[in-house]
């Protein structure tokens, strides 16, 4: 796979940025539309984003925008840290344009267990701040590019009633920026499970409940809520079932 860097339109919940990124990038960054979406891809390079367009100023920008990001090191499941979670902010009125989660696994030789209920953090550090660590925490349990968690990729999802829906695909957050699990369902097209409906993850996903009904107005595509009576996605432009 080539890593040349290309410039490419990456979106976020409230706005969007230009970006150099590699293949293996836009591959996360690929939820199955025609967009690319900044999210999934974490924390990038300052220096490889030329520009960003804030919803809000409804402007365009030249440069970055200001990244905030904290390491909580949570454990969201067992053996599932929640590692790093942070936002991408415009610098004129600070209103974000993208958030995105990071994880990893703590004992790569151990399968992920039982989900727990993510804790929202008031603390947000800034990447343009100096940065002080506390005592307890050392450099060893930062999270690096090796320990991003791939291990439920392509794990069965089954729903409480032992129904297979899929496959999955990656975890992800939605455009309410609650995390998710993405699945590639049974007839090939994508969909999204809110993380807290996991209730085991194993050999295979176990849902807590029955297998996530189409709502009114959700795209199942990137699980953007439009309004009921929508055709297309506002989102990603996906045609709605």
């Amino acid at each position: 796979m080539s890593s040349e860097l290309r410039l490419k339109k990456l979106r976020g919940s409230g706005g969007y940025v230009m970006a150099t990124v590699t293949d293996q990038q836009q591959m996360k960054g690929n939820l199955g539309g025609p967009d690319l979406f900044l999210a999934p891809m974490g924390r990038l390079d300052s220096q490889k984003i030329t520009k960003h367009f804030c919803n809000t100023c409804e402007k365009e920008f030249e440069g970055p925008p200001k990244i905030q990001y904290e390491n909580p090191n949570e454990e969201v499941a067992e053996n599932l840290i929640l590692a790093e979670k942070g936002q991408y902010i415009c610098n004129l009125c600070s209103a974000v344009i993208a958030e995105y989660r990071e994880f990893r696994k703590p004992n790569e030789t151990v399968e992920v267990g039982s989900a727990k209920p993510l804790e929202t953090s008031q603390t947000i550090i800034s990447q343009s701040e100096p940065v002080q660590v506390k005592p307890e925490i050392t450099s060893a349990t930062q999270p690096g590019p090796a320990t991003t968690v791939s291990s439920i990729e392509g794990l069965a999802v089954y729903d409480e009633n032992a129904k297979r829906i899929g496959k999955a695909k990656q975890v992800g957050i939605d455009s309410n920026q609650s995390v998710v699990l993405l699945v590639i369902k049974n007839d090939g097209t994508e969909g999204s499970i809110p993380w807290n409906s996991i209730r085991k993850v194993g050999e295979v996903i176990l849902l807590g409940s029955p297998a996530v009904t189409a709502q009114p107005g959700k795209c199942v595509n990137c699980g953007f809520s439009n309004k009921e009576g929508s055709k297309f996605c506002e989102e990603c432009g996906s045609k709605l079932q």
